[in-house]
């Protein structure tokens, strides 16, 4: 049998099953893993055509498991392994909690009340630019202003629902930014 065939590497394999699952086992540091990798490597060996000359047929079977091995590790990196599972199985969830349910309706119907109070185009174009995500290019436009003054709506029409919700505005972006905005 020529040492360059699928069915010498088979034989090979077979043969030599033992020492190529010490070597792995060592690698890997699992019997179990090693086993499964040497495995599929079988079934590598047993679905390939001629690979032509093989100058180290041993070397090329622990190149073909070690490939194997690192196929299988990052498929398994995407999966969740046994604390992950058991941490999510025992994550307790308050979201359906009544007592919060029942405060965010509140704070629903407290910023519903604050929206009503503010002028129709500044409520307008908060809700165009917080909620449909409007670009204040395209609202300046539409409005007949500056951005500037679009900007300017939104941050009032920001700083007086915070405030009839008791909350703070805390600016993000330029001059000014991480501190507490005045209220108006």
């Amino acid at each position: 049998m020529e040492q360059d065939t699928p069915g010498f590497l088979r034989s090979l394999l077979t043969s030599r099953y033992i020492d190529f699952r010490n070597r792995l086992r060592r690698r890997l540091g699992s019997e179990e893993q090693a086993d499964d990798v040497l495995h599929e490597t079988w079934l590598r060996v047993q679905r390939m055509s001629d690979p032509g000359p093989v100058q180290s047929p041993v070397a090329y079977l622990l190149r073909i498991a070690s490939n194997v091995a690192e196929d299988r590790r990052i498929s398994h990196g995407r999966l969740l392994d046994f604390v992950e599972v058991e941490e999510l199985l025992h994550f307790s969830d308050d979201s359906h909690d009544p007592a919060r349910v029942s405060e965010a309706r509140s704070e629903v119907q407290a910023l519903e009340r604050a929206l009503e109070e503010l002028p129709r185009r500044r409520r307008d174009i908060f809700i165009a630019s917080r909620v449909d995500e409007t670009p204040h290019a395209d609202l300046a436009r539409r409005y007949g202003v500056s951005v500037r003054i679009v900007e300017r709506e939104v941050k009032a029409a920001l700083v007086h629902c915070a405030g009839r919700l008791g909350r703070d505005v805390i600016q993000r972006f330029g001059p000014g930014a991480g501190k507490q905005s005045e209220k108006t």
